[in-house]
């Protein structure tokens, strides 16, 4: 899909979706760097008429990550997409009209060696296959190889598929047995998930577990928030279960034993890391000297609570103490020093 290549050993890459009006080019432009700013990796916008399909080519040469087009029941706005230079497309080959239209789709995305994804939800599954087997995932990933048959009826085979469900033992179900089922590259998502909140919570349960049993080749933590929001979960959940590098935080819960101000001390060392995204570093943040020193030296850099006062650590061995009103300060510049990072550019 464009640069990437997706599947098998490749990295597991991280998906949104823009919400802004794709016919408005500097609001989707914008979005998309903010996108990009923040990890994305690739990014789907919805085509819904000819007006977003002619705003394709303005904002594809203003970005730099893969464009998905998004295309339900007009086989023309998938064709004008692909002609736009897209990277991807997300349909559904059930309702973009009959087996000649879905040909003309194939035909051209095959010639541009555009792939196309497969979207299969539980809210909007074949009355057909929720009659044969229930809302089940039998139907969803039934229901998503009748789809992928039509593609591989005509020569297709750059598919990527997803079966997302708004409950997530459901999703998590349909996708274990759709891998079984299939070679092609799985899409992973809790469609409908909710907040910044719940909504983290489902997808960091259902897209976790597919994750750890090896399944899935991207992801999309879908939220009602900000796309931005979705990228930064997403590149904590991949950086959880050690599928992507970066800083992690780590901080303890506190207890009657913390003696300093940990809840604000770990909101202040988050808030001050915020440029070091990038950097393979984990931090602790710990309340007292029961398990604080332990996970500090765990760490590259920690810190670790006393009476008003606390240790920092750097690399297992300990730096120094100081009072609890220096210990953000003194963290800060410790790992910008240790680390080469200049602090005028964070």
């Amino acid at each position: 899909m464009g640069s990437l290549l997706i599947g098998g050993d490749n990295p597991i890459y991280i998906q949104s979706m823009c919400t802004t009006d794709t016919g408005n080019v500097a609001a989707t432009v914008g979005q998309i760097r903010e996108l990009e700013d923040a990890g994305c990796e690739v990014a789907r916008l919805a085509v819904p008429d000819e007006e977003a399909c002619n705003a394709l080519p303005k904002i594809l040469e203003q970005v730099k990550i893969p464009i998905v087009a998004d295309i339900h029941f007009d086989y023309r706005l998938a064709l004008a997409s692909l002609r736009a230079g897209v990277h991807g497309l997300r349909i559904n080959p059930g309702n973009i009209g009959g087996e000649q239209r879905v040909r003309e789709v194939v035909s051209v995305a095959r010639d541009l060696q555009v792939p196309i994804r497969i979207g299969v939800n539980g809210g909007s599954l074949d009355k057909k296959w929720s009659d044969k087997y229930g809302l089940s995932a039998e139907a969803l990933v039934e229901s998503a190889l009748e789809h992928v048959a039509i593609l591989e009826k005509f020569g297709f085979y750059q598919t990527k598929i997803s079966v997302k469900a708004s409950d997530v033992s459901l999703m998590v179900d349909s996708y274990r047995l759709l891998s079984q089922k299939v070679d092609y590259p799985l899409h992973l998502g809790v469609t409908e998930a909710g907040d910044d909140f719940a909504g983290l919570i489902k997808s960091g349960i259902g897209i976790g577990s597919l994750l750890l049993d090896g399944i899935g080749d991207t992801i999309r933590v879908s939220l009602t928030a900000s796309p931005v929001k979705e990228v930064y979960a997403a590149k904590e959940i991949l950086k959880s279960l050690g599928l992507r590098q970066g800083l992690q935080i780590v901080s303890c819960p506190t207890c009657g034993r913390t003696k300093i101000n940990l809840i604000d001390l770990a909101a202040k060392v988050k808030k001050a890391l915020t440029s070091f995204q990038e950097f393979d570093l984990k931090v602790a943040v710990m309340g007292c000297v029961v398990n604080g020193p332990q996970e500090a030296r765990e760490a590259d850099y920690g810190v670790a609570g006393g009476v008003g006062e606390g240790l920092i650590f750097a690399k297992g061995k300990i730096v120094k103490k100081v009072h609890e009103s220096k210990l953000l300060d003194e963290l800060v510049e410790l790992i910008e020093r240790k680390e080469g990072i200049d602090s005028g550019n964070k």
